[in-house]
């Protein structure tokens, strides 16, 4: 086995299940944790807190170059508004190039990690032993959002998450800066039908499988 840091990359829609399957899969491999998500919802929230427009490029890549660590645990990063603004700054090439080398870095920091976001197998960590690609209808996944935002106390009508996701997944998948796809070689797990105990259950299994193929005889 090589004794360089070990990389799971967990990529998927929005409410898949991914950032849980992925925190999951940490505690089990014994391994850090990056909800890529995060950053560039972090982006968005700064973005907009500096007062600036979360479609301005320029504005969106000065919140990128001053972010601050804290943010990633901000409430407010779990928004609609942050979420839907998250999507917007991701789209653009400065953003995306400048939290690049943040998150190869934290891949590569001893004893390794899971990454979790939509480009992670294919642009972050293309060379990762294991990648899973999570999804979910869109019907289910518009249901788990929907209650994950009315239990943070939003009154929001489950026909607009529904659209918000619809809009959401065209942008991360039409953009032309690293869109949203399954790597060639990642394992697919869809969870419309899974339980989350079950989910996690299959995904460890995925990732185990594949990495006792790549450990060779």
């Amino acid at each position: 086995m090589s004794d360089r840091p070990l990389v799971i990359a967990v990529d998927g829609p929005a409410a898949s299940g991914k950032g849980t399957i992925a925190k999951a899969l940490a505690r089990h491999f014994g391994l850090n944790h990056l909800d890529t998500g995060a950053l560039y919802r972090a982006v968005a929230l700064q973005t907009l807190r500096r007062g600036g427009s979360v479609d301005d490029p320029h504005a969106a890549l000065a919140a990128a170059q001053v972010l601050a660590p804290e943010t990633l645990t901000d409430p407010a990063l779990r928004t609609a508004e942050t979420g839907a603004g998250a999507s917007k700054v991701a789209a653009f090439p400065a953003v995306r190039e400048q939290l690049l080398t943040f998150q190869r870095n934290f891949a590569q920091t001893a004893p390794g990690a899971v990454l979790d976001g939509r480009d992670i197998g294919t642009v972050i960590c293309p060379e990762a032993p294991a990648k899973l690609f999570v999804t979910a209808s869109l019907e289910q996944r518009a249901l788990r959002r929907h209650r994950e935002l009315v239990a943070m106390g939003a009154e929001i009508e489950l026909s607009r998450v529904h659209d918000d996701l619809v809009e959401r997944d065209r942008r991360d998948s039409n953009r032309n800066t690293a869109p949203l796809l399954k790597a060639d070689d990642a394992d697919l797990l869809d969870t419309t039908e899974l339980s989350i105990e079950a989910a996690v259950v299959t995904a460890i299994d995925l990732i185990s499988r594949k990495l006792d193929a790549g450990a060779g005889p």
